[in-house]
């Protein structure tokens, strides 16, 4: 059984993915983040950052590459603050099933 896709979140993220206000990551493509590690049904661990104690699992509801600058505005937008420019491919994640992860 493959692995879950871990994906640490800034604070501000997290708390999104975790209100449900936010359901989609977007990654730039490379060898990290493609169709073939972010397939559709493979189980996903959201981290706040990279510690253990705030973390969502859920899994890939939807996948597919596109180009930044072709994105809706907020997520160009967010595109561009991350990676400086949105003429690149990016990955964008629909991440569903959404649930904490019980911590001991």
């Amino acid at each position: 059984m493959q692995k879950s896709l871990f994906i640490p979140l800034k604070t501000e993220y997290f708390e999104a993915f975790e209100s449900g206000k936010k359901t989609v990551e977007l990654r730039a493509l490379n060898d990290r983040w493609n169709l073939k590690v972010c397939r559709i049904g493979r189980s996903v661990l959201l981290s706040k950052g990279y510690g253990k104690h705030h973390r969502l699992k859920g899994y890939v509801g939807h996948a597919e590459i596109v180009r930044g600058c072709e994105l809706e505005l907020n997520e160009r937008e967010a595109v561009k603050e991350c990676y400086g420019n949105d003429a690149l491919n990016i990955v964008r994640i629909r991440i569903d099933g959404l649930q904490p992860v019980e911590t001991a």
